[in-house]
C-alpha cells in the first residue's frame, strides 16, 4: 500500500484529500505545519507528497527544495495561486505537478495514481529486470537479445545469439553437436550438424580475443563444446 503525506494547513481541504485518497486504497498522513511537515517528509518513508504552497513556518517552495535535495519521490504542489510564475517556480524546484485550488478531489486522486505509476516505472519497481548473463567482460542480455564485450555491442544473428545464450546458461556442460543442433534448430540431428561448427566459429570471431585459444567456448575434442566459467 502506497503511503502519502499531505502537508496542508486548511483542515477542511486536508480532510477531503485524505478521505478520497483513503477510499482509493492509500495510507495517508496529514501535517498542517510546514516545518513539521518538511521534517516528516525527510525522515519518514512516503511514496508521494501532496504539498500546499502557503503554510505556516515554512512554505511549500522551501519544503519542495529540501525534499528534492534528498529524495526523488513524486511531489504534487497544491495552491490557490493561479499565477504562472508560481507554477513555474514550483516545477522548477522539482515538483512533479501543480494543481490550482479549487480542484476536483477525484482529479487529484487520478493525478496521484498517475505519478505513482510513473515513479514505479522509473525506479523499476514492479518491473521485471532484464535477464542478463555476465561472465568476464561478456554481457548477454537475453531480454533485449543484445551482446556486449567489454561494453562494446556485438551484432549477432538469431541463431548465433540463441546458441551463445544456451551455452552460457549451461556453463561447464559439454554438449555434442547433435544435442546443440537439436536444441537450437529444433530439429532432429539427421540434418546437417556442420551448421553448429559454422555458428560456433562465427561466435568466436565476435567474442574471443584469440579464436585459436578461446576463453569462452571451448572445444572438447571428440565430444563437442562447453562454455567455460
Amino acid at each position: 500500500m502506497s503511503k502519502i503525506l499531505i502537508i496542508e494547513d486548511e483542515v477542511a481541504i486536508a480532510e477531503l484529500e485524505k478521505d478520497y485518497l483513503e477510499l482509493s486504497g492509500f495510507e495517508v498522513e496529514v501535517e498542517g505545519d510546514g516545518d513539521v511537515g518538511a521534517n516528516r517528509a525527510l525522515k519518514e518513508d512516503f511514496d508521494l507528497i501532496v504539498l500546499d504552497l502557503m503554510l505556516p513556518n515554512m512554505d511549500g517552495f522551501e519544503i519542495c527544495k529540501k525534499v528534492r535535495e534528498e529524495k526523488n519521490i513524486p511531489i504534487i504542489m497544491v495552491s490557490a495561486k493561479k499565477e504562472d510564475i508560481d507554477k513555474i517556480r514550483g516545477l522548477g524546484l522539482g515538483a512533479d505537478d501543480y494543481i490550482t485550488k479549487p480542484f476536483s478531489p477525484s482529479e487529484m486522486v487520478a493525478r496521484v495514481k498517475a505519478h505513482l505509476a510513473r515513479y514505479d516505472r522509473l525506479i523499476g519497481s514492479g518491473v521485471k529486470e532484464n535477464d542478463v548473463i555476465e561472465i568476464r567482460g561478456l554481457k548477454i542480455d537475453k531480454t533485449a537479445r543484445r551482446v556486449f564485450l567489454n561494453g562494446e555491442e556485438k551484432t549477432f544473428t538469431t541463431k548465433e545469439f540463441d546458441l551463445l545464450a544456451f551455452l552460457a546458461e549451461n556453463p561447464n556442460h559439454v554438449y555434442t553437436k547433435e544435442e546443440l543442433f537439436r536444441e537450437i534448430w529444433d530439429m532432429e540431428s539427421i540434418g546437417d550438424i556442420a551448421t553448429v561448427t559454422v555458428h560456433i566459429k562465427k561466435i568466436r570471431e565476435k567474442i574471443e580475443y584469440s579464436t585459436s585459444k578461446p576463453q569462452y567456448i571451448e572445444t572438447i575434442w571428440g565430444v563437442g563444446y562447453r562454455f567455460k566459467v
